[in-house]
């Protein structure tokens, strides 16, 4: 049960009724906060929430706020999340999306640097390695 987003799109713009364009696709529409959907992921992949802080090179404090929602993450936080977390590239755009970010987009340098370590299953030390090689601002 799942649509593309480029045909929600497609049927917002030709529908004229947004109740209509609403009520049927109401059910594709992501209503979960960033924690819930973050814990959905932590548990479609079988990790724990310590698995992923070690993964993650964040503190464990820090992370446990993020899946409570008592904080949000900047940008490059929730990438080592999603990376810690082993999750695919749409999943990792689909956390930024529901975060307010932006995707990563291929033509900026960073994100094509790591959108390379997210599609070759790098660690975010790997990543951060990478990213210092090409002079770049790093995961933290």
């Amino acid at each position: 049960m799942n649509k593309d987003t480029a045909k929600i799109v497609e049927e917002l713009q030709l529908n004229d009724n947004f109740r209509t364009f609403y009520d049927e696709n109401k059910d594709y529409l992501i209503t979960q906060s960033l924690g819930e959907l973050l814990t959905q992921f932590l548990e479609e992949q079988g990790l724990t929430k310590p698995d992923v802080v070690k993964r993650s090179d964040l503190s464990e404090v820090y992370v446990y706020q993020i899946f409570s929602g008592l904080r949000k993450p900047e940008r490059k936080k929730l990438l080592c999340l999603s990376i810690a977390m082993d999750l695919n590239l749409e999943q990792i755009q689909t956390l930024l999306r529901c975060s307010g970010y932006a995707p990563l987009y291929v033509k900026r340098p960073f994100d094509s640097v790591v959108m390379y370590g997210i599609c070759n299953k790098l660690s975010v030390s790997q990543i951060n390695e990478l990213l210092f090689e090409y002079k770049l601002e790093t995961l933290g």
